[in-house]
């Protein structure tokens, strides 16, 4: 063998290896192969064709390159658009790289061509061989039907064993990485036993590739495409060893065997899990008993925690979570009482009701810890399916359990405390009553026996420690009401709430902001002030965001200006917080006809309402202004039925009401106002201005008027008493049946001012006009 030893440009091909003898085509588009291929072409048409080892890399170097590559003759040249060219090269000598000479504008090489293939087989062996690979190409033949008949005739007739391997070599459909070795085997010895390699992969790949698709065949109908695929690989799990429905099925039935449950359940779930092994082949309904196999057995069946109760702790615990509410505190020492008496006790349904803010949901976390129980809320804000209490029917797609069920499996026992979070928050439509589903769930004479839709076996809740909230009642309906027992979270009081922001919320703001206690300090006198004019609410939710403003400002002023400390006083309060927020309208500074001060309910405490009324010249019209709801409105028009019913007490003109217009009006117009509590109110200061006599100024009323001049009880006396004391009012008129309310008040909420109890207009008029009716109502 002679060998060659020549300098030729250079093209590095990607994802191509061409061998001598090959005729291909290939595109050319990067400048440096164009620029091999114009030296080649000034030259002998010679060009060196090199494979890439990484198709990615875009300016190839020595390391880049395979070793062997192919000296190949330029037999055409064709442009195309682009600025690319189409090459067709024929393939002529192995060849080494020796040397990487040039790399800019073009690649250039030294090289050693192999004009020879080495063969040191001698005639016998070669004969022997062309036998063994004739046999191997029938046998590829007949696995792969797809190989050319006529190609396959041409290669029987060769005996040539060079050629015949060669030619092979070309003519395999093989990837470039195989043909590269078949390239490098300048040895035929080598070359043959790649290329028998190469032959004996493909004739097993191609058999067991045959067989998988057999099976499948066996299995399923030709024309369902979908589920052919799916067998296909499920026949592929089967011969790895790898079937997941079985493995699955032995998995359910361990976890089976530790589950705390009765033995209906068990029975119940071992038949679900031979239903889910029997159903391997149709994936549709067996992703379905997965899922409901996985919830039932992730459901704390029997499985619940030991009771840790201890007075003490519990009371240490609320005391130093919440200022104030000592009803809420009460109770549940009661009931922890009883379950260290009874060792078990029926778990009462709790509803804790109040304004937003007063720390409702805070005290069920507080109360899971004081009884060291697991924690779950259920949010019921806007609920309007059922199916979310219940859970869905599993024949829906995409069923799943209701929150109740969930909430439980999260807990992951059958005891923990589960808040019912804004239960006066839902809401009723065609999909069913969320109200009526929660009955069963908060009846402790049902609810052993619970029944979601989705798991289908009854699901015992009468462990289960129920506290709901909600910030009104009057949009819980009656049946579920009497299934709770009721515990009002009251309004804080402005000393209330001194002590929540410097025992809790003050701390609290300080470590969320990264601060140290004794870098930020409020005074009591600032803490006063924003109470007073900074926030308006029943509870403490915006005092504790007032207070995490002045904890951002303190902390910038402490970083920028390299302050130790931050002092707040009430001069530097509005260099925090800006100008003041709200004010309130304190009690009149002088007697007025027609004017009362009255005292009203919101969601975010009590406030005081003015009611204007003037009396003009006209028909008898009566208006009502200040966008007044209908029962307010009906409660004005009580009141003036009761008047114009005593007018001679009163001394009133029989043709008065007929010549006369009247304008009731109350203030804040863009407030939406309503509620009977106004009736007193209106009622006097219909009076006043009928009459022409004072009403005191120094005097607030709040009662329902009947016909006949009875006061009848209102609602949310706390909040209405604290609003008075703020506007500086020194006379409350309550009605008489609210006298046990008032004395369920803590002694600071009345301290300095003068309740009066009325149990008619009389008692109201005396006590609120500055000179009374000679005669009785």
């Amino acid at each position: 063998m002679n060998n060659i030893c020549l300098d030729l440009p250079v093209i590095a091909l990607r994802g191509l290896t061409i061998l001598p003898n090959m005729i291909v085509h290939f595109e050319v588009s990067r400048e440096r192969s164009k620029a091999a291929i114009e030296a080649a072409m000034t030259k002998d048409q010679n060009i060196l064709l090199l494979t890439q080892k990484d198709i990615e890399v875009e300016e190839p170097g020595r390391e880049d390159l395979y070793d062997f590559g192919t000296v190949a003759k330029i037999k055409q040249l064709v442009k195309l658009p682009k600025d690319s060219l189409r090459v067709m090269v024929e393939g002529t000598y192995r060849a080494h790289l020796d040397n990487l000479v040039s790399v800019n504008p073009m690649l250039e090489a030294e090289v050693t061509v192999f004009d020879k293939t080495i063969c040191e087989i001698d005639a016998l062996e070669q004969a022997g061989y062309v036998r063994y690979i004739h046999e191997l190409l029938q046998n590829y033949a007949a696995q792969n039907p797809n190989f050319s008949v006529e190609l396959v005739r041409q290669l029987l007739e060769e005996e040539n064993l060079l050629k015949l391997v060669d030619q092979l070599c070309t003519n395999l459909p093989m990837e470039y990485k195989e043909r590269q070795k078949c390239l490098e085997a300048v040895d035929l010895q080598m070359r043959f036993e790649n290329l028998v390699d190469f032959m004996n992969r493909e004739i097993e790949m191609i058999r067991i590739t045959r067989e998988i698709q057999e099976k499948v065949k066996e299995r399923v109908d030709k024309n369902q495409r979908e589920y052919i695929l799916r067998e296909q690989m499920k026949v592929i799990r089967e011969e790895l060893g790898e079937d997941n429905t079985q493995s699955d099925a032995e998995q359910f039935e361990a976890q089976l065997a530790e589950l705390e449950a009765g033995d209906d359940i068990k029975e119940k779930i071992q038949k679900e899990i031979d239903r889910f092994r029997s159903s391997a082949n149709m994936a549709s309904e067996n992703g379905v008993i997965r899922g409901y196999v996985e919830t039932l057995l992730a459901m704390p069946w029997d499985k619940k925690d030991e009771e840790k109760v201890s007075l003490k702790q519990a009371q240490e615990i609320l005391d130093e979570d919440h200022y104030g509410l000592e009803k809420v505190k009460e109770r549940i020492l009661e009931y922890l009482s009883v379950r260290l008496l009874t060792g078990k006790g029926e778990s009462p349904i709790l509803c804790l009701v109040g304004p937003p803010g007063t720390g409702k949901s805070s005290i069920a976390r507080s109360v899971a810890r004081a009884l060291d129980k697991r924690y779950v809320r259920i949010s019921l804000g806007g609920v309007r399916d059922e199916a979310e209490i219940r859970g869905h029917r599993k024949t829906y797609v995409g069923a799943m359990p209701g929150r109740i069920a969930s909430a439980l499996k999260n807990a992951g026992v059958k005891n923990p405390l589960m808040l019912l979070d804004e239960v006066d928050k839902t809401s009723n439509d065609y999909k069913g009553d969320v109200f009526s589903a929660l009955l069963e769930v908060l009846d402790s004479e049902q609810n052993s026996k619970f029944r979601d839709n989705y798991i289908e076996l009854p699901i015992d809740l009468s462990e289960v420690l129920f506290i709901a909230t909600a910030n009104t009642l009057s949009t819980i309906p009656r049946p579920l009401l009497d299934r709770m027992e009721i515990i009002e979270v009251n309004s804080y009081t402005e000393n209330e709430k001194m002590h929540i922001a410097k025992e809790h919320l003050i701390p609290k703001q300080i470590k969320i902001h990264g601060l140290k206690k004794s870098q930020v300090s409020i005074t009591d006198r600032t803490l006063e002030k924003i109470i007073m004019h900074y926030t308006r609410e029943a509870g403490v939710r915006n005092l504790e965001r007032r207070i995490g403003d002045i904890c951002r400002k303190a902390a910038r002023e402490i970083v920028e200006e390299d302050k130790k400390s931050v002092k707040v006083g009430v001069k530097a309060l509005e260099k925090y917080l800006g100008k003041e927020r709200y004010t309130f309208d304190e009690a009149n500074s002088r007697n007025e006809v027609g004017i009362v001060r009255g005292l009203a309910w919101t969601s975010v405490g009590g406030v005081t309402l003015s009611v204007e009324v003037n009396v003009l010249p006209g028909k008898g019209k009566f208006e009502l202004t200040g966008q007044i709801g209908d029962v307010m409105k009906e409660s004005a028009r009580a009141g003036i039925s009761f008047i114009r019913s005593m007018s001679e007490t009163y001394h009133i003109a029989p043709d008065f009401f007929d010549t006369h217009d009247m304008h009731i009006h109350i203030p804040e117009g863009a407030v939406p106002k309503d509620g009977p509590s106004a009736g007193t109110t209106m009622a006097t200061a219909m009076i006043s201005a009928i009459t022409g006599i004072k009403v005191k100024a120094s005097v607030a009323m709040t009662g329902e008027i009947t016909l006949r001049g009875r006061v009848l009880p209102i609602g949310g006396l706390k909040e209405k008493i604290l609003a008075a004391k703020a506007a500086k009012i020194k006379t409350v008129i309550v009605p008489a049946k609210n006298r046990k309310d008032v004395e369920e008040l803590d002694a600071e909420i009345c301290e300095g001012l003068e309740i009066v109890y009325a149990e008619s207009m009389k008692d109201v008029l005396e006590t609120a006009l500055v000179q009374s009716p000679e005669a009785e109502a």
